[in-house]
C-alpha cells in the first residue's frame, strides 16, 4: 500500500479542515482523489470514536489502513457509500435522467433545479452529473477474418517530399497501396498524376507483383474508380470495370465515409507514412518506388503482425497459392469516347470515318480506342457491333461498298442546289461523287461547294471542269486547282501596267473660281448679320459638304469677287428657307 509523506499528508488534512474540495486539493496538492477521500474517511471515523482534534502525529499504521472495499455493484452486500461522496444530484436522479432524455444540456437543467427544487449546490455538480448520465460505451468493431486469396483492399495516400521535375520544387505524389487481406502483405507505389488509365495500371502492376489476384478488390468511391456510389448497384469507371473483367477480380466499393470496411490499406498507408516515410526526402519517383521496394521486402513483410502474431512473409507464402493464376496476355488500355452515327452509317474518330452498322443512324455509341484497333459497342448494353483497324491516315473511310447509303437526304439536295449556283460543271462533279460513293462522298461535296467563300465562284468553275476533264473526282484535285488558277491570277494583276495619275485643274466636278468666291461672300455677310458671333453657322454647311466642296476659308478678297450665278443664288436661297423651316 502506498503512504503518502508526512508533509503531504499535513497538506491534506489541513485542506480537508478547511473544507476545501477534493478536486481543489487534487490540483494543489497532486494527489489522487481517491488517496484524498480515503483520508477524508478515515478522518471521519477518527472524530466518530473519539472526539477531539487529530493531529497528523497522531495518526498511527492502523488508522492508515484504508477500510475494506464495498462490494461490487449488483453484488449481494449492500453498496457502502460515504455520504461525503455522494453527489448532491443524486436526489433529483429521475427527474434529471428524463430531462437529459429529452436533450437538454447541463445549464438548462441546473436553472430548472434551482427555480423548482431549491437546489443548492453549484453548475459544475449538474454538469458532472449530467456528464455521467450521458456516457456511451465506445464503438464496438468486429474483426472480420478472410480465407487465403479472398480479398485485397487499395487505397490512396501521401508519400514522401519529391522534386517535382515540372515546378522544380518539392511535392508530395500520390502513394497507391494494394493489401492483401489474409496476410497483409502490400505493393506500394508512388504517382504524380492519377487517371482512369493510372488506376488501372497500378492495379495491373500490383497483380503482377504479387503473382495472382484476389476474388474481389474493396475501395472506396474515388472517380478513378467509381464513377457513381451505389450501395448495391455502383456504376465503376469503364476502363477499371474492363481491367478487372480481364483478371477475373470482383469490385466491392465500401459505404461512403465507412473507411473501417478496408482498414487494413488504411493502416498499411499509416504504416507506410509514419515509419519509412517520415522526415525523407527522395529527388525521382523512381529513387521513392526503389526505396518502397526495399523496405517492403527486408522490414515491412518480415514484421510480425500485432494482430496475427504472426510474420507477414510467412503468410503470405501460405496464401499465395490460393490467389488465382494471371492471364496470359496483360490487359489492353483504352480510350472510351461516345460519338453519334452520321447518316452514312459511320462514326469520326480522330479524323477518320468507321461503320458502325447496325447501329442506326443518329444513335449514340460507345468507341473504344486502343493502339492498333477500333472497338465500337453500344452504350447501353456494351455488346460489341463492329472491330476495325485503326486507320492513321486522317480523312480515311473504313466502310465496305455494300453497306454505303445511295439514296440522296436532304442534306444531299442542299448541297446539289448550292453547286447549281455556282456553276453546271460543279454541280456535275458534286453529283458524280455521290453516285460513286453514296453518302460519304459528301464530305467531298461539302469541300468543293466550300472553295466558293474563299475563292471566286468562276476559278471553282472552272477547276470542276478540268478535274471531269481529266477523270480525277476529288475534292484535294480541285482545291489544288482552284489555289494555283488563284495565284495566277493575282500574278497577272500585279504585272499589269498601272496607269500614271496626273493633276488636272479642269474637270466636270471641279466648280468654277467664281462660285467659291460668292460662297465665302454670303459667309462673312451672315456672320455679321449675327453680331460677329463666333458660335454662329451657316445652314448651309451639310449641302456644301454635300456637293464635295470644301468650306475651309482661304487668301481670298470676298469684295472682290464676282457675281454669282443665278442658279446658285436660287440653291442657296432654297435651302436659307429649308432652314427657317
Amino acid at each position: 500500500m502506498n503512504v503518502l509523506k508526512a508533509h503531504l499528508q499535513s497538506t491534506v488534512l489541513t485542506l480537508l479542515d478547511r473544507n476545501t474540495s477534493q478536486r481543489e486539493i487534487q490540483r494543489l496538492t497532486g494527489v489522487d482523489r481517491k488517496t484524498i477521500r480515503r483520508y477524508r474517511a478515515q478522518r471521519a471515523g477518527a472524530e466518530a470514536n473519539s472526539p477531539g482534534e487529530v493531529t497528523a502525529g497522531s495518526a498511527s499504521a492502523e488508522d492508515q489502513i484504508p477500510p475494506p472495499r464495498p462490494p461490487a455493484f449488483g453484488g449481494s452486500g449492500a453498496t457502502v457509500t460515504s455520504s461525503l461522496a455522494r453527489s448532491a444530484c443524486e436526489p433529483h436522479r429521475t427527474w434529471i435522467e428524463e430531462q437529459v432524455r429529452l436533450k437538454r444540456n447541463a445549464q438548462a437543467i441546473y436553472q430548472d433545479l434551482v427555480d423548482q427544487f431549491g437546489f443548492p449546490s453549484s453548475y459544475q455538480s449538474v454538469k458532472r452529473f449530467v456528464r455521467t448520465l450521458r456516457h456511451k460505451d465506445p464503438a464496438q468493431f468486429y474483426r472480420l477474418e478472410f480465407l487465403p486469396g479472398e480479398e485485397a483492399q487499395v487505397d490512396y495516400g501521401e508519400g514522401a517530399l519529391t522534386i517535382d521535375p515540372k515546378s522544380g520544387r518539392y511535392r508530395r505524389p500520390r502513394l497507391f497501396v494494394m493489401t492483401l487481406r489474409y496476410s497483409r502483405r502490400s505493393f506500394r507505389r508512388v504517382v504524380w498524376q492519377s487517371s482512369q488509365q493510372v488506376w488501372a495500371q497500378l492495379h495491373e502492376e500490383a497483380f503482377r507483383y504479387f503473382g495472382g489476384v484476389a476474388s474481389y478488390v474493396v475501395l472506396d468511391n474515388l472517380k478513378e474508380g467509381v464513377l457513381k456510389p451505389d450501395l448495391y448497384e455502383p456504376e465503376l469507371n469503364p476502363i477499371y470495370s474492363a481491367m478487372l473483367a480481364h483478371y477475373g477480380v470482383v469490385a466491392d466499393p465500401a459505404r461512403v465515409a465507412d473507411p473501417n470496411r478496408k482498414g487494413s490499406v488504411e493502416n498499411a498507408i499509416q504504416h507506410t507514412q509514419g515509419t519509412a516515410l517520415a522526415g525523407r526526402r527522395f529527388e525521382t519517383l523512381e529513387a521513392q518506388n526503389e526505396f518502397l521496394r526495399h523496405w517492403e521486402e527486408n522490414w515491412a513483410s518480415k514484421r510480425i503482425h500485432g494482430s496475427t502474431r504472426r510474420q507477414v512473409e510467412a503468410m503470405f507464402q501460405e496464401e499465395k497459392p490460393h490467389l488465382r493464376p494471371l492471364p496470359v496476355a496483360p490487359f489492353r488500355m483504352f480510350t472510351e469516347v461516345v460519338r453519334t452515327v452520321c447518316d452514312d452509317t459511320t462514326v469520326r474518330v480522330d479524323s477518320s470515318y468507321y461503320a458502325a452498322r447496325p447501329a442506326p443512324i443518329g444513335c449514340q455509341v460507345v468507341v473504344r480506342i486502343y493502339t492498333s484497333t477500333i472497338e465500337i459497342r453500344d452504350r447501353h448494353t456494351h455488346a460489341l457491333l463492329r472491330i476495325h483497324p485503326r486507320m492513321t491516315h486522317p480523312g480515311s473511310v473504313v466502310l465496305p461498298t455494300n453497306e454505303r447509303p445511295f439514296n440522296p437526304s436532304r442534306q444531299t439536295a442542299v448541297l446539289l442546289a448550292n453547286a447549281g449556283r455556282i456553276g453546271p460543271q460543279t454541280r456535275a462533279l458534286c453529283q458524280h461523287m455521290f453516285d460513286a460513293e453514296g453518302r460519304p462522298g459528301q464530305r467531298a461535296m461539302w469541300g468543293i461547294v466550300g472553295l466558293s467563300r474563299k475563292y471566286p465562284a468562276r476559278l471553282v468553275e472552272q477547276a470542276c471542269a478540268h478535274a471531269i476533264s481529266n477523270g480525277i473526282f476529288r475534292y484535294k484535285h480541285v482545291r489544288a486547282t482552284v489555289e494555283r488558277l488563284f495565284a495566277q491570277a493575282l500574278e497577272q494583276v500585279e504585272d499589269a501596267p498601272q496607269p500614271a495619275s496626273q493633276l488636272t485643274q479642269d474637270h466636270p466636278l471641279i466648280r468654277a473660281p467664281a462660285e467659291y468666291g460668292d460662297l465665302f461672300s454670303r459667309a462673312v455677310r451672315h456672320e455679321a448679320g449675327n453680331g460677329g458671333q463666333p458660335g454662329a453657322r451657316d445652314d448651309r454647311a451639310p449641302a456644301i459638304r454635300a456637293r464635295g466642296v470644301c468650306a475651309t476659308p482661304t487668301s481670298f478678297d470676298a469684295t472682290s469677287a464676282p457675281a454669282a450665278p443665278s442658279h446658285l443664288k436660287l440653291e442657296t436661297q432654297a435651302h436659307d428657307d429649308h432652314a427657317r423651316n
